[in-house]
């Protein structure tokens, strides 16, 4: 592919799982598996001494985990970006990881096809969201009370409504893409609209924005 295959780093803690990914990349000339870690203190070790493009990050091993780790690379401003595959689709799982500025969140059963195209997805910048996961996230949206928005939600909203696309509010508040998005649904359901313009509508409405 143009500017060279998209290189990755494979993070698990079970080595066959790692085999098992990159024997899934193995052949396909637009990806290069350059290094695997066993836990996200690894990853970060590694991420920062070979350049890679998207990480593959397991959630839950031994020692430091992938939220954690994915916290300490934006900490970082690392450039790769970073696609949470693992078995788990609860609150407790998904809402960290992509508050912490998880690109896209798969599930370890997601086909061959699914998740090469994840991949170039996540490369390209672009959020990526298992539909389990995607369910997950409206589902505690919709289960909380609208309430005031947090700092984070207010920032979303004033670039939002000075024209900013999602991916130029993630570019300023270094974050993903995936996590615009969540603050987004978030700040919709507190000020009871389906859209960004009528966010910003009922925003200035409210004196939220001035």
């Amino acid at each position: 592919m143009p500017g060279g295959p998209i290189r990755l780093l494979i993070v698990d803690d079970h080595p066959i799982v790692r085999d098992g990914l990159r024997g899934l990349f193995t052949g396909d000339p637009d990806f290069a598996v350059v290094a695997e870690a066993a836990d996200g203190a690894e990853a970060v070790r590694v991420a920062e001494a070979v350049r890679v493009d998207v990480i593959l990050m397991d959630l839950r091993m031994p020692g430091t985990g992938g939220v954690e780790a994915i916290t300490e690379l934006r900490r970082r401003n690392h450039p790769a970006r970073v696609l949470v595959l693992t078995t788990f689709d609860s609150d407790r799982d998904v809402l960290p990881a992509i508050e912490a500025g998880a690109t896209g969140y798969l599930l370890k059963d997601a086909r061959r096809d699914e998740l090469l195209r994840a991949v170039r997805a996540a490369h390209a910048g672009r959020s990526v969201l298992a539909p389990s996961v995607a369910g997950t996230l409206m589902n505690r949206v919709g289960a909380r009370e609208p309430d005031a928005l947090s700092p984070r939600e207010l920032e979303v909203l004033r670039l939002v409504a000075a024209g900013a696309t999602n991916q130029a509010a993630a570019r300023a508040l270094l974050v993903s893409e995936a996590t615009v998005k969540t603050h987004l649904i978030h700040l919709y359901t507190k000020l009871g609209v389906r859209d960004r313009a009528a966010a910003v509508a009922v925003a200035y409405e409210r004196g939220i924005l001035g």
